[in-house]
């Protein structure tokens, strides 16, 4: 789970710098980009460039605690499974055992019921 958030990240910072170098057509396809290369002086273009940079790391941060959020959720989860789990393989040992031990009583009383019970014989009661 953490190696595909690690995954989902590495992918966002990726598409982000795609997006920061990409042509300025491309930028203008994107809500809260601005195109730099149309400022003539170094000063606009810097700080276009550096708001550009600012809003970018504001959805990386943003994105990133979304993902830490649901993955803290799943990892809540994955936790409440994990003890359902323990208590469901418990209920079935417990049964398992109950369940020995009640075919022990059985071939114990079978066992009592075959030696305690007289030989049966061919010969049928006579009629009085």
């Amino acid at each position: 789970m953490r190696r595909q958030a690690a995954q989902f990240i590495l992918i966002f910072e990726i598409a982000c710098m795609v997006l920061v170098f990409a042509p300025a057509a491309r930028a203008q396809d994107v809500p809260g980009i601005e195109i730099c290369t149309r400022e003539s002086r170094l000063d606009r273009r810097t700080g276009c460039l550096q708001s550009n940079v600012e809003f970018l790391q504001q959805v990386i941060a943003k994105n990133a605690l979304e993902t830490q959020q649901k993955l803290s959720g799943a990892n809540r989860d994955i936790a409440a499974l994990k003890e359902q789990l323990a208590g469901a393989n418990r209920d079935v040992a417990t049964l398992k055992e109950q369940l020995t031990g009640m075919l022990a009583k059985i071939d114990a009383l079978s066992k009592a019921n075959s030696s305690a019970a007289p030989p049966k014989s061919d010969a049928k009661p006579q009629a009085k």
